[in-house]
């Protein structure tokens, strides 16, 4: 159960494997508390998550949905953060037409060395998702996997 306010939410993380994965593997190394709500999915890139992952995991229960990736100029593969960050900020001004408040969706960047970033970072994404409540929208009744 998340610290936060006592009822767990279900909140999906897409994590860059080379540096936002390894900041959140840093930040449990060293033992920094986080909420319990995230669910990880460690992907090659950020630049590798279609923005229809994300409305996917809305539409599949979850209540948050957090990119992660590596600090613009640091990606491993050159420019994939440069064309997430094109795609998402896309997707972010199209989530309130679908019924998605904003500030259920956030991608950031945070490097393996930064664990204390990431322990802040998902600390807030959570509690931002906490004072939000649990998303009734999508899959409400509907038998498409939003069923509590």
């Amino acid at each position: 159960m998340s610290g936060v306010e006592g009822k767990e939410l279900r909140v999906v993380g897409f994590l860059c494997n080379w540096c936002s994965y390894g900041g959140a593997d840093t930040a449990g190394v060293s033992r920094f508390k986080q909420p319990t709500d995230l669910r990880i999915i460690r992907v090659p890139c950020s630049g590798r998550v279609d923005p229809l992952l994300v409305v996917k995991a809305f539409m599949s229960g979850a209540d948050g949905v957090l990119v992660s990736g590596c600090h613009p100029r640091d990606c491993h593969y050159a420019e994939g953060n440069f064309y997430a960050r094109r795609r998402l900020e896309v997707l972010k001004r199209f989530l309130p037409f679908m019924g998605v408040e904003p500030g259920r969706f956030e991608y950031t960047w945070v490097s393996a060395s930064e664990g204390a970033r990431w322990q802040k970072v998902v600390t807030n994404f959570t509690e931002q998702i906490h004072n939000l409540g649990p998303l009734h929208h999508f899959g409400e009744g509907d038998g498409s996997g939003g069923d509590r």
